[in-house]
């Protein structure tokens, strides 16, 4: 018993292994009602451990070889290999078949694998191609989990969700997890949930370890005040959001120029590119993450010790995902905003929220220097079909235009090729 929970012996062994010693809240109120066969909506954040919240009734209640039984669907394909990863942890002494299914890489060796399939964790677009091809079938089906449905609902998926629930047996349990309630996730449960217990935990970044600060500086200086708060802050791993790919392709190329070595994720980049980044991150090889807000969301990395806005999120809901990445379990986060001209109108929705504490720094003494706006078309030598105009794969896109009055003038050209291959060279410490 964990917590007070009752686990299979080999599930408990592997919670043990993983070096849990009790469970988090998330973990206490919904295992239960999930052993019991209730459907749950849990409302938290990533990184409450959401994912042992149903990830360990689902392997209990799951039967190898029997066929697919439990389908989790979540917004991205980093999520998904995220989840689908830390289910095979969890069933480290329970032999089980599970499977990522996701876009962005081929589909055939995809088709083997849903044969013997005991559990998939999926992404929508991709479930739903292998659904009409004939390749894989969910009347079997026993339960159901929406992971970030909110975000997957934002990002263009909800008609997809439900051409794949019309397919999976009525009686199935449903288990939907969301950060916050829209109104679409309201309709998911109205129309696909059989009475619903919800479930809700506290916040699980910790507020009182949490430092919020923001600058005002014009646009021409704000590269130069980033440059220098990361080499005065000695951050441990941050995440820098932008709203756009372009801008985390350009600003993460000018970091380099100043010696300042990053990795860039964003849904332009191929899938063995997004992994490569989020695995020098997650491993520390690299102390720099510079994002968009769709590649990044339920990305969960420990030891996130800033946040920094250098896009200025447009709602108090999207700067709280973004800012939940750091203070947690205990440890000490802090937040940084770099305003520009335009971007006050956006920040009064964050300041207005009074369950935020965001102060305002005085502008430090720092050193200009200089910043190159290169061609969007380009990124890095990157293939532009790679670049979908599709909205579900990033709405930052849409976004463009209202950023790229901030860029410098032209400074001088500059040459992809040699910078791509001396790109991990540097270090920054």
């Amino acid at each position: 018993m964990i917590s007070g929970i009752h686990l299979q012996p080999e599930l408990k062994k592997a919670f043990e292994e993983m070096g849990f010693s009790e469970m988090t809240d998330i973990q206490i109120k919904t295992i239960p009602l999930i052993q019991q066969g209730r459907d749950v909506i849990g409302q938290s954040k990533t990184g409450s451990g959401k994912t042992a919240a149903f990830g360990f009734p689902i392997l209990e209640k799951t039967i190898h070889n029997n066929g697919l039984q439990a389908l989790i669907l979540v917004p991205t394909r980093e999520l998904c290999e995220q989840v689908t990863s830390e289910m095979r942890k969890f069933s480290k002494h329970k032999r089980m078949s599970i499977v990522a299914v996701y876009g962005g890489v081929s589909i055939n060796p995809q088709f083997h694998s849903l044969r013997n399939a005991d559990i998939v964790v999926a992404t929508p677009g991709r479930m739903l191609d292998h659904l009409e091809r004939g390749t894989a079938q969910l009347s079997r089906v026993k339960i159901l989990v929406l992971d970030e449905a909110d975000k997957m609902f934002e990002m263009g998926f909800i008609e997809d969700v439900k051409k794949i629930i019309s397919q999976i047996p009525k009686d199935r349990q449903t288990l939907l997890f969301s950060a916050t309630i829209s109104q679409q996730v309201q309709d998911i449960v109205r129309h696909y949930m059989r009475s619903p217990e919800k479930v809700k935990v506290q916040e699980y970044v910790e507020s009182a370890k949490l430092v919020q600060h923001f600058y005002s500086v014009s646009s021409r200086d704000k590269f130069s005040l980033l440059v220098h708060i990361l080499k005065h802050e000695s951050p441990g791993l941050a995440i820098i959001f932008c709203a756009t790919r372009n801008r985390v392709d350009v600003l993460s190329k000018n970091l380099y120029k100043q010696g300042i070595q990053s990795e860039r994720l964003h849904g332009g980049l191929s899938q063995n590119r997004r992994k490569q980044a989020i695995d020098m991150f997650h491993n520390k090889k690299v102390d720099i993450l510079v994002a968009s807000d769709v590649a990044a969301r339920g990305l969960d990395i420990k030891d996130v010790s800033h946040i920094i806005n250098y896009d200025i999120p447009k709602t108090s809901k999207e700067y709280i995902h973004r800012i939940g990445r750091t203070a947690r379990a205990g440890e000490e986060g802090k937040v940084i905003s770099l305003l520009s001209e335009q971007d006050h109108d956006n920040f009064r929705s964050v300041l207005g929220d009074r369950s935020l504490i965001v102060e305002q720094l005085k502008l430090p003494e720092f050193q200009r220097v200089p910043f190159f706006v290169s061609d969007k078309r380009q990124h890095f030598g990157a293939r532009r079909s790679t670049y979908s105009k599709s909205p579900r794969q990033d709405y930052s896109r849409q976004r463009y235009g209202e950023h790229k009055k901030e860029y410098h003038p032209r400074e001088g050209s500059t040459r992809h090729s040699g910078e791509r291959r001396g790109f991990h060279r540097r270090r920054f410490r």
